[in-house]
């Protein structure tokens, strides 16, 4: 059996999508912190079969958490301090997002203008479209 300790402060995503670890660890840069990370892929699950968690020991404020319901709305977030969970966050489709897709229109003035941020605006919730900002061409989520 597989032992990951616990950890005091930070947090703790659970309820992955089995083989998204790695995608959600670039999203979110963990590479780029200087704390510890465990992700731990393919464990078993009696509600989805097998998951990905990741347990990262650091402060929830350092990172952009809302990018993770673009992703998966699904994950669970657990917030813990003192070695205890304090809060269990549920994510939804951020409203807007910014920088974590690129829009493919090449008429699009990011294609163009190279330091203009990407940017997304939730258009429908229910098919999980988005559209981007400058020039309206739909993304729509793998998931559905």
């Amino acid at each position: 059996m597989l032992s990951v300790g616990q950890i005091n402060e930070g947090f703790v995503l659970d309820h992955i999508e089995a083989g998204k670890s790695m995608e959600i660890y670039h999203y979110l840069k963990l590479d780029r912190l200087d704390c510890c990370v465990a992700i731990i892929k393919n464990a078993r699950s009696n509600k989805m079969g097998k998951k990905d968690i990741i347990k990262v020991e650091c402060s929830p404020k350092m990172l952009k958490l809302d990018v993770l319901g673009f992703i998966d709305h699904n994950i669970t977030v657990n917030i813990i301090e003192d070695g205890k969970i304090i809060e269990k966050k549920v994510l939804k489709l951020p409203k807007q997002i910014v920088n974590v897709i690129k829009c493919k229109n090449p008429r699009c003035i990011t294609s163009i203008e190279q330091g203009l941020d990407q940017v997304f605006v939730l258009a429908d919730e229910e098919k999980e479209i988005y559209r981007c900002k400058y020039c309206e061409e739909k993304y729509r989520s793998n998931r559905k």
